[in-house]
């Protein structure tokens, strides 16, 4: 195995963005089912306008060129290639910080917080904040993808997270994700309690486990609602896990040869997790961001290996982890089913913050909020 890590850079031959119009040219959308709304899934009505959008408006080569204005890198690590952004901080006293993205996410998510975390004195902010950034993508997803073998649970990511991080010459830094990324943060950190100084989540480092689904006594106002949601979220939206947990293989089919079927399959997840949920996505987050989650799915054929990935979890979901001791801060947005009481046996919670606004994509939806709270967490850790 190598420990060489190679420059990369995105340059996606020409063919393939004519094969991919000519696919949305020649799309076949099916016909609305009664009240064409989001109840049944993505609405005829809505992805029509999307994907117009998308044959005629969308520009990729902007989006790789945005892209491309961040160093990337690849290197082997337990036989799987792992793709990274890695931008450093001009100023001298910046903390590295490892930030992962979720399902179904990407190092994209990212784009408008990686100059406020890098380069806080040009953002209004104090330089004594600042970050360098290590983004990877996850094993399975974009240009990580795909996997070659099994067993890619959050704790094998966090050992290979700590790898990468070894390999570049980090020896102390902090950690933060959401949805994936706030399962795995936590794990580097108990791989490597010595070397990681605090971990940082969005939307919460665990879910509540099953059996806290019936216990509404002494729950506050907020976590019995949290609960209610839960439980709505199992009864009416828990069959996306069920396919890609059981079956990535055949949905993957589908996906990948149909640029319209991957972009319904993950425009259902946004208008879903996004805040308010009655507000169509692309009103909340900019309709070319959101296409260009979609492109990093389809351009790297990896909507397969990504659900394995992402679902094809070991254990049962809320199931308590070893406490590494590291301190942890919270930010639980408005969208968020977290509680903290369900977290502090298998994390030292040092900080929780609950807001009334913002859905799961946070660095996407709430940008300078989670800013602020990063930075007022890891302050007093430095």
């Amino acid at each position: 195995m190598s420990d060489d890590i190679t420059p990369f850079r995105i340059d996606i031959p020409q063919q393939q963005l004519d094969d991919l119009r000519s696919r949305l040219d020649h799309a076949r959308l099916p016909a609305p089912l009664p009240g064409d709304d989001w109840d049944t899934g993505v609405p005829v009505h809505w992805l029509r306008a999307l994907f117009e959008h998308w044959r005629t408006g969308y520009d990729w080569r902007a989006a790789e060129a945005e892209l491309n204005r961040y160093p990337q890198f690849h290197t082997e690590i337990e036989g799987q290639r792992i793709h990274f952004l890695h931008i450093r901080s001009a100023e001298p006293d910046a903390v590295p910080l490892l930030m992962t993205h979720g399902w179904p996410g990407s190092i994209a998510d990212f784009f408008d917080v990686i100059g406020p975390l890098t380069d806080p004195r040009a953002h209004g902010g104090d330089p004594a904040d600042a970050f360098h950034l290590v983004i990877p993508s996850l094993p399975g997803f974009g240009f990580s993808g795909p996997v070659s073998d099994t067993g890619w649970s959050r704790e094998r990511i966090g050992r290979v997270w700590a790898e990468l991080m070894d390999r570049l010459g980090y020896r102390r830094y902090g950690v933060q994700g959401g949805d994936i990324g706030g399962a795995v943060s936590p794990e580097v950190a108990r791989h490597a309690p010595d070397r990681v100084l605090g971990v940082h989540v969005n939307g919460g480092p665990n879910l509540p486990p099953p059996a806290a689904l019936e216990d509404t006594a002494e729950l506050t106002e907020l976590e019995q609602d949290r609960l209610r949601r839960m439980r709505a979220f199992l009864r009416e939206e828990f069959g996306y896990i069920a396919i890609q947990s059981t079956r990535p293989q055949a949905l993957a089919y589908g996906l990948t040869d149909s640029p319209v079927g991957q972009l319904a399959w993950i425009m259902d997840k946004f208008r879903e997790w996004t805040h308010p949920r009655g507000v169509d996505p692309d009103k909340i987050i900019d309709r070319d961001r959101l296409l260009t989650t979609a492109m990093l799915y389809w351009l790297t054929g990896t909507a397969g290996s990504a659900a394995y990935v992402g679902y094809a979890q070991p254990g049962e979901w809320g199931a308590p982890r070893p406490n590494s001791g590291v301190p942890t801060g919270v930010i639980a947005f408005a969208h968020d089913v977290c509680i903290r009481r369900y977290c502090e046996d298998s994390n030292t919670i040092v900080r929780w913050v609950d807001v009334d606004r913002g859905g799961h994509f946070a660095a996407l939806e709430e940008p300078v909020l989670l800013v602020t709270d990063i930075r007022e967490f890891f302050r007093e850790l430095r």
